[in-house]
């Protein structure tokens, strides 16, 4: 019987299509997908083929506006991303919990009303931060961590956006403290708005709960932490990455060096405001003996006499860039991140904010690519992490181990599975 099964994804590119790709195979079992969305994000579920209600997570705006908002914001934390992730937390991550609890207060204005609409039997939020109308409604709730799994905390793995190696539990301490120091004011703020709602106050530096149904990580086998207390199968599964399917991409024809390795470069939507950082690594790569996709979001006009060997677009349909390529440099955001290890590439992350930091620490600990500083680097480090990429075999060999193993689950189809078998379960 078909159930209707609604995705809240917050508004961010990652969060979207990793919940674009459940959706398509949860229709592919023969359920309703619709989408809850942010304003500025409806038109990209609707380019899905999805249905999507707005719902407002800030004073409403025009679209064109909306859809620029957090890019605007990324823009102005440039010279932020100079910084290291503890040196962020006075900064960029205090005003980014600030704009979040203020989505969660709009968010409850219009989310009741969206869902009398729309019905759902089931409801996948993927979030960092509570919607009490969600929890509050009277049927099953998913959550979906798109993000690093360390959004589940556990003493012994580092705490989320902090970029600490595993075992650097002093750097784990120092950032929990100072997390915790400078975001106390937002956390009362939050916590005054779940009274307000009937819910009960969180812990400080916690914004959100695991759903006592069923939560969804994407991490995969490879990066996984070894955690103090481990997640229970029955409340947590991990998808090994959730790859979306995108139209075919046919690699162009370079005007120079078409017979050498080609590099695929993504800040993402928002990291393509950096376009200082992007027009050095074109330049670079210009040098080199390789070709190069680059990612420059809307920021193409930005760009002239580029090298023959390096072509610009303003999108990419990634996951069927990436298996074409030989290496990927890219900021650490989750879909890239799980895309490259499920297609077996090596990545050079250069982060700049959130769990880009974790990721770029992670890939590096486990011989899967490289952490490399955002600006604080030479032509030379640059030529020798990719040729590192792209020659080294013991680094090939593990990534095609953990290719073939992400592969073999299928982290779409066993996420609508797993859905379905909630859905139907009181059905």
């Amino acid at each position: 019987m078909s159930k209707t099964i609604a995705f809240f994804p917050e508004a961010a590119f990652g969060p979207a299509l990793n919940s674009v790709g459940i959706a398509q195979a949860v229709q592919a079992l023969g359920h309703k997908a619709v989408f809850l969305s942010d304003p500025g994000f409806v038109a990209v579920y609707e380019g899905y083929g999805f249905e999507a209600h707005p719902v407002n997570l800030s004073a409403p705006m025009p679209p064109e506006q909306m859809a620029k908002f957090w890019e605007d914001f990324i823009n102005g934390h440039i010279p932020n991303f100079r910084k290291s992730p503890y040196d962020q937390i006075d900064n960029y991550v205090k005003d980014c919990w600030t704009a979040i609890v203020d989505t969660a207060k709009w968010a409850q204005k219009d989310l009741p009303g969206v869902l009398d609409t729309i019905k759902p039997d089931l409801i996948c939020v993927d979030n960092v931060i509570l919607f009490p109308a969600i929890k509050q409604y009277g049927k099953p709730w998913v959550r979906i961590i798109s993000c690093s799994e360390n959004e589940i905390e556990d003493p012994k793995i580092p705490p989320h956006l902090s970029g600490c190696g595993a075992k650097d539990f002093a750097c784990h301490d120092a950032y929990r403290a100072r997390f915790n120091e400078v975001i106390k004011p937002i956390h009362d703020d939050f916590n005054a708005f779940l009274a307000s709602t009937g819910e009960a106050a969180y812990p400080l530096g916690q914004f959100f709960e695991a759903s006592p149904t069923m939560n969804l990580l994407l991490y995969p086998e490879a990066v996984k932490f070894e955690r103090e207390h481990p997640l229970d199968p029955k409340q947590f599964q991990y998808l090994e990455g959730c790859v979306r399917t995108e139209k075919p991409y046919e690699v162009p024809t370079f005007a120079e060096k078409n017979d050498k390795p080609l590099i695929y470069v993504s800040f993402g939507s928002l990291g393509a405001g950096d376009t200082e950082l992007l027009k050095r690594i074109i330049a670079t790569i210009g040098t080199l003996p390789y070709r190069a996709l680059v990612n420059v979001g809307d920021y193409k006009a930005s760009y002239e006499d580029l090298p023959g060997n390096v072509v610009i677009e303003s999108w990419f349909p990634q996951p069927s860039v990436i298996p074409q390529v030989d290496a990927v440099i890219h900021h650490g955001g989750n879909n890239s991140f799980t895309e490259c290890l499920y297609f077996g590439k090596p990545a050079i992350i250069m982060p700049y904010v959130w769990d880009g930091h974790d990721n770029a620490t992670r890939v590096d600990e486990i011989g899967h690519g490289f952490k490399m500083p955002r600006y604080d680097w030479t032509d030379a480090d640059l030529a020798a992490k990719l040729d590192a990429c792209i020659n080294d075999p013991a680094m090939k060999a593990r990534l095609a181990a953990t290719s073939a193993h992400m592969q073999s689950q299928n982290g779409p189809k066993k996420a609508a599975a797993i859905l379905d078998g909630i859905v139907t379960a009181g059905a």
